[in-house]
């Protein structure tokens, strides 16, 4: 593996799972230092929000909103997504009463991870290809011969890229945990 390669591609997936926890420990830190914790059980309020808005991206690639740049839409995706699972890491914090909240939570840093992964091997697969054809066109091959040679390559390229049919899942499976965690809070939170 060269050092080119970790560079470039394995160490901003793990410099964005550690910025993600740093700042999630930092914000905790700042709550605990200026006895404000109880802000953090309404961050979870704005975290679900960003979330839930972050949603723009999949509902424009379903055809459900027509106007706006799917690039843009997935660049806000990941910057709401990212925040918004700050805030819930705060709202989390280091308290382990609630089984519940704590399973939602596992959901969503599973979902952070597989979301990461598969941008990171799209991005991957979609260079490699583009890298491969520039290699051969500048060989001398003609098209017919460069997708004869690069078939399995290509192949293997629309594998990762339906990487979201393990992320999607993912993603509802913490949406269930999230929403049951929320009904619950409702039905348990001291109203008076």
């Amino acid at each position: 593996m060269s050092v080119n390669l970790v560079l470039r591609e394995i160490l901003p997936f793990y410099v964005r799972l550690i910025v993600l926890a740093a700042v999630t420990l930092f914000v905790n830190l700042a709550l605990h230092l200026t006895d404000t914790v109880w802000v953090g059980r309404y961050l979870g309020i704005i975290g679900v929000i960003l979330i839930l808005l972050s949603f723009g991206h999949s509902l424009r690639k379903r055809g459900y909103i027509k106007s706006s740049n799917p690039m843009r839409l997935l660049l806000l995706h990941e910057w709401l997504a990212w925040a918004g699972s700050t805030f819930i890491l705060v709202h989390a914090g280091i308290h382990f009463n609630a089984v519940l909240a704590w399973l939602a939570v596992a959901a969503m840093g599973v979902n952070i991870a597989s979301g990461l992964t598969g941008k990171f091997l799209v991005q991957r697969a979609q260079r490699w290809m583009t890298q491969s054809r520039a290699t051969l066109r500048d060989q001398g091959l003609e098209d017919a011969a460069i997708e004869h040679q690069l078939f399995w390559d290509s192949l293997a390229a629309r594998w990762v890229k339906k990487w979201r049919t393990i992320h999607l899942p993912i993603a509802a499976a913490f949406g269930v945990l999230a929403t049951a965690h929320i009904l619950s809070t409702f039905l348990f939170w001291g109203w008076k």
